[in-house]
């Protein structure tokens, strides 16, 4: 097959493009939208809690063990471990650039399982939870109290209760962290009390776990005659701080019972007292929501606010719900100045080939390739597991000025033809094609061998410019496919001679315009031929230009700052602060209330 059969058969070409332009619509459509490819490596966390166990209890009791059970799990490359004061200990396992996360999860949780033995009765008690770590936060909102009358407590139950689970169901939410704790029953023991009758702590977690307890009650009238069998209930676990009181400590020798309210009191709290939140100044809990992989941020996103929106319905009166970042904010601003810049550049594009092709048909020809390989590109993103973010948008925007070269040279042989004489554009257009073919497969050859190795590179950098550099060769690659086939078809059926019925040229405003601008472009052609004449004749000169070159970039390249990606603005600032170690959790408010008063009055 020559390419002749396609300008013989226009309608063959015409059904190419359109099926490549419509693949490519359907995988615009069905493409992730996010920021930046996942550069991050695969990460597992491991998360428990010993309540009332130190920092360095938990180092030896806890940590030491999963550590020393997870090391080695199969492509780990390190992981890191926190404990805090509070009880709380996370590890953090992180694995090599392409490891399945969800088969990294489960030998982790087969790992940490042979450490269960080796933990603390309280540690194994309350479980240690594994599961794979989001790194891609989409949102941060915050429930607070308008007015300052709910406290966190409140707040915190009423999140975790009403809007968590709904939050999780959301297709695409990898994770919930909410910063505030969970309600549990306190009780507060009296030192002084428990002495005058020898109690010791142990004495009160035995009798909470004697009867505060679920059981199997079993039934009645199993093995009888009787003519109905009945299930025993039991109350079970208490509930209300009154219940609690009411359990029994000991029996005193005077025939009294000594009960837990007797020397200790019991109020319903907070889990943990070692975090507080505010919004705007009042009483706030903060919550950030994570991505899953390969999902669209964009939609996430506004699956989440429909549902705030609806939530924020039923909120108690003097409670409202606030956005504290959204990617959405700085992804539809980017990717707005990104299609803004799209759009430009095709009218530029088509402004400069108009200017030098000097004819209107001849501009529509570039065009179409455009269309085509840009749209017929994403039909790839979507079979390669790309997606739509900075990167891959800015190598269409960058790939514009190259697509569009193909379909020119498919033009110009053309026009090259009509000025020799040629009056039929078929015969203009198959000639032209004998030409330039070998020239435009090697040049789109030439240029993807530039960017493919690109994907061959190594650790982190491979896998954030992957995405951009095969986009580019792939949307060179189409440009080609869409030259030798439909812009020589669209050559034989648009292009004509620019001659008038007498086979004179033209005299119109048009071709007075491009014959003024031709006679001044020629003369920057003689300028130009007149300096390179001048670097030809003295070519210490040509060799003096290339080696200052060369020094220039190598003194630019030692000089000039390097980074993966630029700095962004977000439209965020985040303050962290740390205060002198041992600080109380109300001296550390007190300095952030210093610090909100002082932020705020930045305009």
């Amino acid at each position: 097959m020559t390419l002749k059969y396609f300008i013989d058969r226009p309608v063959l070409s015409a059904v190419i493009s359109i099926t490549i332009v419509l693949g490519g619509i359907i995988g615009l459509v069905s493409l992730p939208v996010e920021q930046y490819p996942d550069i991050a490596p695969p990460t597992v966390m491991v998360t428990t809690s010993y309540t009332g166990a130190s920092a360095e209890t938990l180092q030896n009791s806890v940590i030491a063990p999963l550590e020393e059970a997870i090391n080695g799990v199969e492509n780990m490359t390190y992981m890191t471990s926190s404990a805090t004061n509070s009880g709380t200990v996370s590890i953090n396992v992180y694995f090599k650039q392409g490891t399945d996360p969800d088969m990294a999860a489960v030998n982790v949780q087969n790992k940490v399982s042979r450490a269960t033995g080796s933990l603390p009765s309280e540690v194994t008690k309350v479980g240690v939870q594994t599961f794979k770590r989001q790194t891609s936060m989409l949102k941060i909102f915050s429930l607070y109290s308008l007015d300052g009358s709910y406290d966190n407590k409140f707040l915190s139950n009423y999140l975790k209760i009403n809007l968590q689970p709904q939050i999780l169901h959301i297709t695409g939410v990898g994770e919930l962290v909410v910063m505030g704790g969970n309600y549990s029953m306190r009780i507060w023991m009296k030192p002084d009390v428990m002495a005058q009758y020898g109690l010791v702590p142990a004495d009160v977690t035995e009798a909470l776990a004697e009867q505060n307890i679920e059981s199997a009650t079993g039934a009645f009238g199993e093995n009888s005659d009787h003519t109905y069998q009945y299930t025993m209930k039991y109350r079970g676990r208490l509930v209300t701080p009154e219940e609690f009181d009411e359990i029994v400590i000991r029996a005193l020798p005077d025939g009294e019972v000594l009960k837990l309210k007797d020397i200790a009191m019991v109020e319903i709290g907070e889990q943990e007292y070692a975090y507080a939140g505010t919004t705007n100044g009042q009483p706030g809990i903060s919550c950030m929501v994570f991505q899953t992989a390969g999902s669209n941020a964009t939609e996430v996103i506004q699956e989440i606010d429909a549902l705030l929106e609806e939530a924020r319905k039923d909120l108690p009166e003097g409670v409202d719900i606030v956005e504290l970042m959204s990617t959405n904010d700085f992804l539809f601003a980017y990717i707005g100045e990104v299609i803004k810049t799209l759009i430009e550049a095709v009218i530029l594009v088509i402004l400069i080939v108009y200017l030098f092709l000097q004819d209107l048909r001849s501009t529509v020809i570039p065009l179409i390739g455009i269309i085509v390989s840009l749209v017929g590109t994403f039909v790839f993103l979507s079979f390669a597991g790309f997606s739509i973010n900075l990167l891959t948008l800015f190598a269409l925007v960058l790939a514009i000025g190259t697509v569009v070269d193909d379909a020119i040279i498919v033009v110009e042989a053309v026009q090259a033809r009509f000025d020799v004489g040629y009056r039929s554009s078929y015969m203009a257009a198959n000639d032209a094609m004998k030409g330039v073919t070998s020239a435009i497969i090697t040049s789109t050859l030439v240029f993807m061998a530039v960017f493919i190795p690109v994907s061959m590179m190594g650790g982190t950098s491979r896998t954030f410019y992957t995405q951009f550099g095969i986009t580019m060769a792939v949307a060179v690659g189409i440009s080609a496919l869409n030259a030798l086939t439909l812009s020589p078809a669209l050559c034989a059926l648009l292009l004509t001679p620019y001659v008038d019925e007498n086979g004179e040229e033209r005299n119109n405003f048009a071709s007075r315009f491009h014959k003024a601008f031709n006679t001044a472009f020629d003369t920057i052609i003689q300028k130009y031929q007149h300096g390179v004449f001048l670097f030809i004749k003295r070519p210490w000169l040509t060799w003096g230009t290339l080696i200052l070159s060369f020094v220039i970039l190598v003194f630019l390249m030692q000089n000039t700052k390097t980074g993966l990606v630029p700095d962004e603005d977000m439209g965020v600032a985040f303050i962290n602060v740390n205060t002198t170690p041992g600080s109380s959790l109300q001296h550390t408010l007190e300095v952030m209330d210093e610090i909100e008063s002082r932020v705020s009055t930045i305009p």
